[in-house]
């Protein structure tokens, strides 16, 4: 997927300024799709130059005349062609999975350690999803299809929240174990 179609998405649902689409976009397509906020600006620029956006001129008081962005009708052909293309099979890369491999060739508790913080850091996000859907999202049954497809995505991200805590404690735990089951064979065999 390539930042412009995020950014369609985003502003599909909702015009925007860069500014706007930058504060919206930490706080939802963010958790799963990153860009900085210099490649969020640059990148409108190129899908305004492709004609994949207009953009109206508000005035604002005090402030720089503000840049709102929606997609044209060549940006929602861009979209959709892209919505109906077959989607290929997610691929799994993560520097933890290579980590807790090669576990056994460098120090494991500080790896632990570690693991223990990157737990932590889940369990916060997983909080903050499961606050936004109890705030955003009260009665999903009520919902319209964009709206039901936005508690999806988020349903989804506190799916994979949950992996990564599950899978974390998981391997701590094995390790804990292993760890106390190798402790007392040292204990014995001194004995």
């Amino acid at each position: 997927m390539a930042l412009e179609h995020a950014l369609l998405v985003a502003l599909s649902e909702r015009p925007a300024s860069g500014l706007e689409l930058t504060r919206r976009f930490d706080r939802s397509l963010g958790f799963f799709w990153h860009a900085t906020h210099q490649q969020v600006y640059r990148v409108l620029a190129r899908m305004e130059a492709d004609g994949w956006v207009t953009v109206e001129i508000v005035e604002q008081e005090g402030r720089p005349d503000k840049r709102v962005h929606t997609p044209s009708e060549a940006g929602r052909r861009v979209l959709a062609d892209w919505l109906a293309e077959p989607m290929p099979v997610e691929t799994f890369r993560s520097d933890l999975a290579v980590k807790l491999r090669g576990a056994s060739y460098g120090d494991r508790a500080r790896l632990l350690g570690h693991l223990a913080d990157t737990r932590a850091d889940h369990a916060l996000r997983l909080a903050a999803y499961e606050q936004m859907e109890r705030e955003q999202f009260p009665d999903p049954a009520s919902l319209d299809d964009a709206r039901r497809d936005q508690w999806l995505v988020l349903r989804g991200g506190i799916r994979l929240e949950r992996f990564w805590i599950d899978w974390i404690t998981e391997y701590a735990q094995a390790h804990e174990g292993f760890e106390a089951r190798s402790a007392r064979t040292s204990t014995t065999e001194k004995d």
